[in-house]
């Protein structure tokens, strides 16, 4: 069909340059400094034109990663690229050792998580931390049940003024969000998932906007949060092919308040409030905005999930705002999905043989669990806590006891 994929993007991209003389020398001359972050996250591809671009062409480099974060092999991630990187003649490494994020308890414990010796300490001042390890019986249902029966009242005891945000399931598998889900359902307390099984692609920046303005019909028209113009700021920003002027920037805010004023209420269904919004004010917009297409798309799939009959047909527009990112629900999270985000309480759910690592995993993905182990425990700021199988507990958590207790 004449057509690429993501894959073929940064080959053809390789080749080009490759072939190319003249493509090197005009990318040089327009950015003299290529600047990349999670390097570690690179495929032998972009690497190789970063090695192309900064040591043929002569291109400066700014590279921020680590190895020990590398966790997306399946999309063709390899730590050694950085690791070679790093240890060439001609690169100045710096190394940064310490830990802004988790109490001192929790970054010592984690070089044990990693399972190699590492010399990273917590920053100055920072609090203790603990972790605590929580063996369990019984299915998985009935673990996450025991979570919220104990694991959480305790958490509360020590911490009163903790909120559900602060709080973060984090597990190997979406399916396991799913029970943790339920029983959260059934005490009614609200969650945030961000995971292959969440009511909508957490990534889509149209659904957070939607999130954000129902919040403001749910009572944020009142309180300031979110404001107004904070709405309208980002309702620019995502329809930018079209709200380009200061004239539709205007016709643009008042169509936005004329929507948003005459839904003021957070009982009103969900499913007639985003007909309402979409109707008013996104349709128009997103024929003429044609990179907002597969928004529309996402979009479209979830109201389709509000209809009668369908799993979010009882939905409010105050729970859809509970969405948002509030400190008012518990964050529910795959260990992938939870790179770069910290929480003051971790709790890693489902840590058995078979979940991290699988079962039949190859040496090189035995490694990738390992390191993502690693990235779910130094999420915690305060607290971690494991929760496993007690008869088939992950060879990472049996080790980590271990180790804890020999220190």
């Amino acid at each position: 069909m004449g057509r690429i994929d993501f894959d073929d993007m940064p080959l053809l991209a390789v080749r080009a340059l490759r072939e190319h003389e003249w493509l090197q020398r005009a990318i040089l001359a327009k950015y003299p400094v290529l600047i990349v972050d999670e390097y570690q996250d690179l495929g032998r591809a972009l690497h190789r034109m970063v090695m192309g671009l900064c040591f043929s062409t002569g291109m400066r480099l700014f590279a921020v990663g680590d190895a020990d974060q590398s966790i997306y092999e399946f999309n063709g991630a390899n730590p050694q690229l950085l690791r070679e990187l790093a240890a060439r003649k001609d690169v100045e490494c710096v190394r940064l050792r310490l830990n802004y994020r988790s109490g001192s308890k929790i970054v010592e414990a984690s070089n044990f998580a990693l399972g190699e010796a590492r010399d990273y300490e917590a920053a100055e001042g920072a609090e203790e931390g603990t972790v605590y390890f929580h063996p369990q019986q019984g299915s998985y249902e009935h673990q996450a049940a025991e979570a919220f029966r104990t694991v959480i009242v305790d958490i509360a005891k020590r911490h009163p003024d903790l909120e559900p945000g602060d709080i973060a399931f984090l597990y190997p598998a979406a399916w396991l969000g799913d029970k943790v889900a339920e029983v959260a359902q059934q005490i009614g307390l609200s969650v945030i998932r961000t995971d292959t099984n969440a009511i909508y692609p957490r990534a889509s920046r149209l659904m957070r906007w939607l999130e954000s303005c129902a919040k403001w019909c749910s009572g944020g028209w009142q309180t300031g949060t979110p404001r107004f113009n904070q709405l309208v700021n980002e309702g620019a920003r995502l329809f930018a092919e079209e709200i380009n002027t200061s004239e539709s920037r205007l016709a643009f805010q008042r169509a936005l308040m004329d929507c948003l004023w005459s839904r003021r209420d957070g009982t009103l269904a969900l499913r007639q409030w985003l007909s309402d919004v979409r109707a008013a004010i996104i349709t128009d917009l997103m024929v003429k905005c044609r990179t907002m297409k597969d928004e529309g798309e996402t979009l479209d799939t979830f109201i389709v999930r509000t209809q009668a009959g369908k799993d979010c047909a009882d939905m409010t527009v105050a729970q859809f705002a509970g969405q948002s990112e509030g400190n008012e629900s518990l964050h529910l999270s795959t260990l992938h999905s939870a790179k770069g985000r910290e929480f003051p309480i971790v709790i890693m759910f489902g840590m058995d043989q078979g979940s991290i690592p699988k079962n039949n995993s190859t040496a090189s993905q035995k490694s990738e669990a390992r390191r993502l182990f690693y990235v779910g425990f130094t999420r915690a700021k305060s607290e971690v806590h494991i929760m496993h199988s007690n008869l088939r507990p992950s060879p990472f958590v049996t080790e980590l006891q271990n180790r804890l207790k020999v220190e």
